[in-house]
């Protein structure tokens, strides 16, 4: 499986989420955009995504956690967005949840694939334990892995810490790891993170990648990209 590139497109603004599009697409890397909640909900933000030509580029990183049948329709909803190809949900909504969202997509879009959210990179062991965890990060995770693929979902994201666990449990389905900064990068709200290279190292088959591309040249930091990852 070719490694995969997720741009985090954390913005509102059109002008400057053309120009993340128009300076990161190259040959040398397999380069997918993320639009979350921000971005969806904003004013233009579901029309640019229903007019964008990134043809099965598009992940819409909505994180959804409710009921199963409040989820199917969720997912019933986005028919017109023929573009997406990722959707994420949380696995803590459970498997019936899970099991409704995936019987949504193939409804809803043939190309739509249902990546189940871990443990959220910014948390910590504290934070986890705060909201009543009485497992750690790594048993969670991995007890929400295999919920994940009982559910038949296409992919996990997990922390990099957390990959190699999945990768033994989630063999045939995508890993994605968000929380990753260059060397030397600010870690900003985030916990548990890790480079590129380490989150592949680690079993993940694809990365999310945000203000370490998007802030300051972003062509100067795709090069960068490309050379750790060599």
């Amino acid at each position: 499986m070719k490694r995969k590139i997720f741009i985090a497109c954390d913005t509102i603004k059109i002008s400057q989420i053309n120009k993340i599009l128009k300076n990161t697409r190259t040959d040398k890397l397999n380069v997918f955009y993320k639009f979350g909640l921000e971005f969806f909900n904003s004013k233009l933000g579901r029309t640019f995504l229903s007019k964008t030509k990134e043809k099965n580029k598009i992940w819409l990183d909505i994180k959804l956690f409710d009921i199963p049948n409040t989820v199917s329709s969720s997912i019933n909803s986005l028919k017109d967005l023929k573009n997406l190809n990722y959707l994420t949900i949380h696995v803590s909504g459970g498997l019936e949840m899970m099991l409704a969202a995936k019987k949504a997509a193939k409804k809803t879009n043939k190309n739509l694939k249902i990546l189940g959210v871990t443990i959220l990179t910014s948390f910590s062991e504290k934070s986890l334990r705060d909201i009543g965890h009485m497992k750690n990060i790594k048993e969670t995770v991995i007890l929400q892995a295999k919920l994940a693929k009982k559910a038949g979902l296409d992919g996990v994201v997990c922390s990099g810490h957390e990959a190699k666990y999945v990768k033994k449990i989630c063999k045939n389905m995508e890993i994605i790891t968000p929380g990753i900064r260059m060397l030397n990068d600010s870690k900003n709200d985030q916990r548990r993170v890790v480079t590129p290279q380490e989150a592949f190292e680690n079993g993940a088959t694809g990365i999310v990648m945000g203000r370490s591309i998007t802030r300051g040249n972003i062509k100067n930091n795709v090069q960068k990209l490309i050379e750790s990852l060599k």
